[in-house]
């Protein structure tokens, strides 16, 4: 195994979690954290070394929908970021990656030429926990590393630069989540907030003590049998933490340790949604072998087989029968889990299915509204709603969701300006919670008899998946959309579709500690940057991407 200081510093925290992440390979849903560490890393990373622009791009196009809470992080990214740039030596190489064989693997944020055979080492950190950085071992492994890469190369100074952290929140008055202050009242604090910190360089010390140390837990990491818990108030911040949490009597049938083989004929698990007569409904029943489950009534222009999801309402004499639509919506998913001949199954529209089960819900339990139980019923229905759609999603079909768009929300720029949120028609929550189900979430756009797919243009379209898409928006046709899939598609019943490979990104791995962050001593002695005269040649900077370890 090749170790990095993530690996190692994972280890050390808790082997459990070393083993899921590197041994297991085991991977987490993509967050909808605004503050998500991961998130928020990478676009500082980006920022450093390119632009401001480059970086909110960045951000944003990390979540499939843009609230008020992911503009007030793209603030404080903007504010830093040019304060930043002033304050690092310019001439700098940035992403130096370290790979000593397999044997470590590391990267340099930044590389400072100070003559033909020296250079100085900065480390960029996203955290207000200066003291517990600065007894990490990271730069001391990167040096010595380096220097053993490079014999007649030396890095002369290490210097850690700490961007602090803005964790206000916006006040309210009481249980009920109604504000004691509006909008621009809160952003006004932040920016009062960012304005009373300042970036802090701490130099730090080589010291062979802390490669040794490293080596050390590297052996323990490669030559452990028997990987323990080791639960801590951190575990609150683990991706893995439900999993971890599962009783030790569950009995699991887990599978062999072999990879499996990428197949290019995987059912394909798709949300489209936009505005009514945008094609949605054509463009799914050209996929193969279809059933559409259909709310609305409009398949006239589809040859899909169609099976109403409405009340089914008969009578027997003077008794009167009422079958809802959501026992219609759950019976079907009970006969497809048996198995059937259909390929694709389309669910259209999915928020009418959704209101089918909040009807349903609230029969069962005597509400009129969810309102009538506020403080259970809307999980009640959520529950309801997901735990059956899931079961729907994880069949061996291929799964159409169809939503129309909803242009009702705004959200307010840093400037103050309204601005229309673009999203389906479901409720903020109920939309993340599918979007982390499907392959990808896009917008399917009519402009002027003009039909496109559009993946997630600007900030305030929802969109995205897990799927490489360099186009932003590609012809609203069955072939052009199989190629977003990077593999030949299942051979339609028409016709064949053609497609090409795409690539699947790696993630960049920011460690920053949450709001809650333990108590810290500032350090104020900020070294004045060294300049830089006449740069010499160093070693290459690689092509920028994203990377899941240090």
């Amino acid at each position: 195994m090749r170790l990095s200081h993530s690996r190692v510093e994972t280890f050390n925290k808790c082997p459990y979690q070393f083993k899921l992440k590197y041994i297991d390979g085991l991977e987490t849903l993509p967050t909808d954290d605004p503050a998500s560490p991961l998130v928020i890393g990478h676009a500082l990373h980006t920022g450093i070394e390119k632009d401001v622009e480059s970086a909110i791009e960045e951000y944003y196009s990390a979540f499939p929908i843009i609230t008020d809470r992911h503009i007030e992080e793209a603030l404080k990214l903007e504010y830093w970021l040019p304060k930043i740039k002033e304050a690092i030596p310019a001439g700098g190489l940035h992403e130096i990656e370290i790979a000593d064989g397999d044997n470590f693997i590391g990267f340099i944020d930044y590389l400072v030429p100070v003559d033909e055979h020296t250079y100085d080492l900065y480390d960029w950190k996203y955290s207000n926990n200066v003291d517990s950085y600065s007894k990490s071992g990271q730069l001391h492994e990167y040096k010595y590393y380096f220097e053993k890469l490079h014999p007649d190369k030396k890095i002369r100074n290490m210097y850690f630069m700490f961007v602090p952290k803005c964790s206000i929140r916006i006040k309210y008055k009481n249980k009920r989540n109604k504000r004691d202050e509006t909008l621009s009242e809160f952003r006004k604090r932040i920016y009062a907030d960012l304005d009373s910190k300042q970036l802090q360089f701490v130099k730090i010390d080589y010291s062979t003590d802390k490669v040794i140390e490293f080596l050390d837990n590297g052996i323990h990491a490669i030559n452990c049998v028997e990987y323990k818990k080791n639960p801590t108030r951190l575990c609150d911040w683990c991706d893995f933490k439900k999993y971890c949490e599962r009783k030790d009597d569950v009995d699991m049938a887990l599978p062999s340790t072999q990879r499996r083989t990428i197949e290019g004929n995987n059912y394909k698990k798709i949300w489209f949604y936009g505005m009514p007569f945008s094609g949605k409904t054509f463009l799914a029943n050209k996929f193969e072998t279809p059933l559409m489950l259909n709310t609305d009534g409009n398949f006239k222009q589809v040859d899909a087989p169609v099976l109403r999801i409405m009340d089914e309402v008969t009578t027997e004499g003077r008794i009167t029968k009422r079958k809802y639509a959501w026992e219609v919506f759950k019976e079907a998913v009970d006969d497809l889990e048996k198995g059937s001949e259909f390929k694709t199954i389309i669910v259209d529209l999915l928020e009418d299915v959704y209101d089918a089960c909040r009807v349903k819900v609230c029969v069962d339990n005597g509400w009129d509204h969810e309102s009538d139980d506020s403080f259970k019923a809307y999980d009640i229905v959520r529950s309801e709603f997901l735990r059956t759609l899931k079961r729907l999603i994880n069949l061996d079909y291929n799964i159409i969701l169809i939503s129309h768009e909803d242009t009702s929300k705004d959200i307010t720029k840093k400037t103050g300006d309204k601005i229309t949120a673009i999203k389906p028609n479901l409720s903020e929550k109920i939309a993340l919670k599918v979007a982390g189900m499907v392959d990808i979430a896009c917008r399917i756009v009519n402009d002027e008899g003009k039909r496109t797919i559009r993946f997630k243009s600007s900030e305030v379209e929802f969109g995205g998946g897990r799927l490489t898409i360099n186009a932003k928006e590609i012809p609203c046709e069955y072939a052009d959309l199989m190629k977003v899939y990077g593999a030949p598609a299942p051979k339609a019943e028409k016709k064949p579709e053609p497609a090409k490979p795409a690539a699947v990104p790696d993630v960049v791995e920011m460690p920053v500690q949450d709001d809650d962050e333990p108590p810290f001593e500032i350090i104020d002695d900020e070294p004045t940057p060294v300049p830089v005269e006449e740069p010499a040649p160093a070693p290459a900077p690689r092509k920028r991407r994203r990377r899941t370890e240090e």
